[in-house]
């Protein structure tokens, strides 16, 4: 049977093309789907529908839909864990089991005695219900949770009785991504909260936030306005403090943007519902943050005057006036993670850990507190990933963090700074039999000569040397400073485990190689990202790893807009396309979801010059009628709001009236999740249609399993 076939033969549904041309600074913009943005209109609906049942014809003929959800549920069955959070003697942490829906919230009392604080299934047996985020008091005898429904990701605040488990504060609502800094004692916390709506245009209730203070148990809507009125409306803040109670930080960023400004208060000197600032960092082109020491030192971690990152004390009236002085500087070939202190009594000199990914790779590093100076190196299970390093609020002698790899689900070591030893704390509670694989990581240069890194993860039998062409899925996201690095994943390893390779290209306009990296895949330069992602496609054939018949790219959201992107640029290098809540009219996605906080990294439609470097490139706008273009298959949630799904039923719409291709354009649409956390089982049937997908496009015999 030909790929084509087991695809099913294109019959599209009718889709009206409008002769709408927007006049954008002296250029004209087409837009003939402009009626697909309206979800609520009745043609939408019905063209939705019909999408629906094509997708539902053409997935009846992927064979491999029932193995890849049996091996996926197999390997997923290894679970979830993450590193302890301390209040004192008691930890807070998640895990998931092999046989639940959401990871849950547990707690370890100082008895030893463990405890489930928080289960999603048990507040909404559906499954569309997330546990969004959760903060401690800083004594532990409250926690601070947020929820959301349907994949919305619109937050509501509560607050529990960690003891009893019982709710004692909340809701609140309007509390997206907001941060909850405590105030000792328990009584107050200062978070975030976007203001009312009933009080703004409709099309910026998803901004003004600002910065509140409330009381636990007192009506929301009496809380004092701490910070943020007159500033941006697309301002993200952050709001933190120290363990003494004493420092006040808030940062504000705007949108997305790779700065912030930063602010201090002394708590000690003035009321908690109106704290005096001082500027730290105000128009500078830099992110930076501060920790207030046990030492009475201001740890600032910034990348001022370093792009992959430095470590800098300061006194806190030099914190104020820039009087920092570097304590471990920037690497010039690893970019800085996060940090450690270890300062317990029972060590005779404190210690300081810092965690660095050198390219993609993680390491941690071991420093004498005072002077920075490198005294060695924590143990490693492997060449992998760190995240999550922690210590006790007390300093301690003891750091944890979560290590993984290609190969190796997620577990929690622990370092003892006595000896210098890295033991293994806790495992992913599930057993699972990995397949044998083999991850590479190979160098490749782009269009303009620099070189970029790629993991490339086969079957461990070929030895290293592809024998063949092989099915191939390459992925890529390059954007927001955000890094690939390596990781279990259970789509990697079935999809290597039927007889494929999978590639993940390291591009610019991620955080592999630091911000330098960032932005020279941003703004002006976003075309970059495309070029290393085509680059590394190119490799992948001219190293005989695969051809452009075998061949399926992948990506979402940003990674959404690379595919989208590469698939109009070079239609003839790819089978297929797996585009996921993407982002693809570049003209106008500022009027939709949470665009406008992203204009610092594309550019705005609202500047001439910055709208033709997005129409240089807006996949949308770059279809053309008569091209011949890969199979595609869009994926698209119905709760979510960061990307609209506008987005995925335009560009549909006009790949499936332009292509002169038998390979189909597809819409896999999908209600009550949204764009980040989903139940297992929606994951899972989600990554075994996206494999089947790749696997019919690309050629690739799995063998099949129980029925799809």
């Amino acid at each position: 049977m030909t790929a084509d076939a087991r695809l099913g033969g294109p019959h599209y549904p009718q889709a009206e093309r409008l002769d709408l041309v927007d006049r954008l600074h002296g250029q004209d913009v087409p837009d003939p789907y402009r009626w697909l943005e309206d979800a609520d209109d009745a043609r939408t609906a019905a063209w939705s529908s019909a999408q629906d049942a094509l997708y539902a014809d053409a997935r009846a003929g992927w064979d491999s839909v029932g193995m890849f959800r049996e091996r996926l549920t197999a390997l997923l069955a290894a679970g979830a864990i993450s590193p302890p959070v301390w209040r004192g003697e008691r930890q807070f942490f998640m895990r998931r089991t092999a046989d639940q829906e959401h990871a849950q919230l547990l707690t370890v009392d100082p008895d030893g005695a463990e405890r489930v604080l928080l289960d999603p299934m048990a507040m909404d047996p559906s499954g569309a219900t997330t546990l969004d985020s959760w903060q401690p008091s800083k004594e532990g005898a409250l926690l601070a949770y947020q929820v959301s429904e349907g994949g919305r990701e619109e937050s509501v605040l509560r607050v529990l009785e960690v003891e009893t488990g019982a709710d004692v504060d909340g809701p609140i609502d309007r509390a997206r991504y907001s941060p909850v800094a405590w105030l000792p004692g328990g009584a107050a916390f200062y978070y975030v909260r976007r203001l009312d709506p009933a009080h703004l245009p409709e099309d910026e209730a998803q901004y003004h936030r600002r910065v509140w203070l409330h009381r636990v148990g007192t009506d929301p809507s009496t809380d004092p306005l701490v910070f943020g009125d007159g500033l941006l409306k697309t301002n993200y803040y952050g709001v933190s403090v120290s363990r003494d109670g004493r420092w006040l930080q808030v940062s504000a960023s705007e949108g997305t943007a790779p700065r912030n400004d930063l602010w201090v208060a002394d708590l000690s000197a003035g009321p908690i519902e109106a704290p005096a600032f001082a500027e730290v960092q105000i128009g500078v082109d830099a992110q930076t943050g501060f920790e207030a020491g046990r030492d009475g030192r201001m740890y600032v971690f910034t990348d001022l005057g370093a792009p992959r990152g430095r470590l800098a004390v300061a006194t806190p009236e030099g914190l104020v006036s820039g009087a920092w002085s570097d304590l471990v500087p920037e690497d010039p070939e690893a970019v800085l993670d996060g940090y450690a202190i270890l300062d317990g009594p029972e060590l005779e000199r404190g210690v300081l850990l810092c965690s660095w990914t050198r390219h993609t790779v993680g390491e941690i590093t071991v420093h004498d507190l005072e002077t920075g100076r490198r005294t060695g190196d924590v143990p490693l299970p492997g060449v992998g990933s760190i995240s999550g390093i922690v210590e006790r609020p007390e300093g301690g002698h003891e750091a944890w963090f979560a290590y993984t790899d290609h190969t190796t689900p997620v577990s929690v070591q622990r370092w003892d700074a006595r000896t210098g030893t890295t033991t293994l704390w806790a495992t992913a509670p599930g057993t699972v039999e990995v397949p044998d694989v083999t991850a590479r990581q190979v160098v490749y240069t782009s269009a303009d000569g620099t070189q970029v890194r790629m993991f490339v993860i086969f079957p461990a039998s070929d030895d290293g040397r592809p024998a063949r062409p092989w099915p191939t899925i390459l992925y890529g996201y390059g954007g927001f400073g955000l890094p690939l690095t390596p990781a279990f994943s259970a789509s990697i390893l079935g999809w290597v485990e039927a007889g494929g390779v999978y590639a993940v290209a390291n591009i610019r306009g991620g955080g592999e190689e630091g911000e330098e990296w960032h932005r020279d895949g941003m703004l002006a330069h976003k075309h970059h990202s495309f070029e290393d992602f085509e680059a590394a496609a190119e490799w992948l054939i001219a190293e005989g790893w695969t051809t452009p018949e075998r061949l399926v790219i992948s990506g979402g959201s940003n990674g959404g807009l690379l595919v989208g992107a590469a698939l109009t640029r070079r239609p003839d290098l790819f089978a297929g396309v797996v585009c996921s809540a993407p982002l693809l009219d570049m003209a106008r996605f500022e009027k939709f979801g949470l665009g406008a906080t992203w204009a610092v990294e594309y550019g705005t439609a609202e500047d001439p010059e910055q709208l033709g470097w997005l129409l240089g490139y807006s996949p949308y706008h770059h279809v053309r009628e008569g091209t011949a273009y890969p199979a595609v298959l869009f994926q698209v949630f119905d709760g979510d709001t960061r990307v609209d799904p506008m987005h995925a039923r335009k560009m549909c719409a006009a790949l499936q009236h332009a292509t002169s291709s038998p390979r189909p354009v597809l819409v896999r649409r999908e209600g009550d999740v949204g764009h980040g956390a989903r139940a297992l089982s929606k994951s899972i049937e989600l990554s075994a249609d996206t494999l089947a997908f790749a696997a019919a496009v690309s050629g690739l015999d799995a063998a099949p399993a129980a029925a799809g």
